[in-house]
């Protein structure tokens, strides 16, 4: 199955890839940073941001030598800027551990500060081709549906692990070009095998895949496959989480020449000042704030 849905969807890509900025490399530096960037970040929004932050540090030793306060500066309008402090932090273990270059292996990789499974696979794909796959939260839903029929109400099996859908994704991938294979079924599961509102009849690989069977059977062969449904709790206001407060604080301190020190007042926005101390205490915590022995806070120097 594993030929016969690799030729399916590499030849359905080709035509139809997503074209990014960052896809046009494989500088392993420049693949590893696109990666960190695009976690919990949609990719249309990643690349003007990823092209000015490659442009200001071009390689591990480029930001090795930034300040943690100057790598958050870069990060601006990307959010969880936990992100850009350990992206520093990989970037001066592959100076100190690899002589300033990014390993190949993923379970090297994976030793690196901000990089799981996941990411590591990815790297080691895209930039190495390492006949590894990668899982992101598209290509798991793919594998899942094509292999396993996962998500239909008309399943009779049970939700396969992520252990089991790693191994079924990485014999999908034997014999295929890994970097080609992986940006192919990231955008089958971004563009056309998507959460909510699947395009089977737009699919390369319905033919093969339980999902769609498992729907043909329970309609009669005459609907769209659609997942099962689930139950969703309203999400809060955006501005009364302490993710909002937290972005709004940084925005703050980026504001502040670099060095200086800042008092930060309140309310801030529904926020009293109590919670506000306590995100400034957290973003301490994550590295991302220092603070003085007067209350006032900057970001890293």
């Amino acid at each position: 199955m594993g030929t016969a849905l690799a030729h399916r969807l590499l030849s359905w890509h080709r035509p139809v890839a997503r074209q990014f900025a960052f896809r046009a490399t494989t500088d392993p530096w420049a693949v590893l940073v696109s990666e960190v960037m695009l976690q919990q970040t949609q990719a249309p929004r990643v690349e003007r941001h990823w092209i000015a932050f490659i442009g200001r540090y071009p390689t591990p030793d480029a930001l090795a030598h930034a300040s943690v306060g100057d790598a958050i500066r870069s990060w601006q309008g990307l959010g969880y800027n936990r992100r850009a402090v350990r992206l520093r932090e990989t970037a001066v273990a592959i100076v100190e551990r690899h002589d300033g270059q990014v390993p190949w292996d993923p379970t090297e990789l994976a030793t690196l500060p901000g990089i799981g499974p996941y990411t590591a696979r990815a790297i080691a794909a895209i930039a190495f081709g390492a006949p590894v796959a990668a899982l992101d939260t598209n290509i798991r839903r793919v594998v899942g549906r094509v292999m396993h029929g996962h998500g239909h109400a008309a399943d009779p099996g049970p939700i396969p692990g992520p252990a089991r859908v790693q191994v079924d994704a990485d014999a999908l991938l034997e014999g295929s070009d890994p970097r080609a294979w992986t940006l192919a079924a990231m955008d089958l599961g971004a563009t056309i095998c998507r959460p909510r509102t699947p395009r089977c009849d737009a699919c390369p690989l319905v033919e093969l895949c339980r999902f769609a069977a498992h729907a043909a059977m329970a309609a009669g062969a005459t609907a769209v496959p659609r997942p099962a449904p689930r139950a969703v709790s309203p999400a809060p206001s955006f501005e009364t989480t302490n993710r909002w407060l937290r972005g709004r604080l940084v925005e703050a301190l980026r504001s502040i020449p670099p060095g200086e020190w800042t008092a930060i007042a309140g309310p801030i926005g529904r926020h009293s000042q109590q919670a506000i101390a306590a995100a400034v205490q957290d973003l301490r915590r994550d590295g991302i704030v220092e603070m003085d022995g007067e209350g006032r806070a900057r970001l890293p120097v």
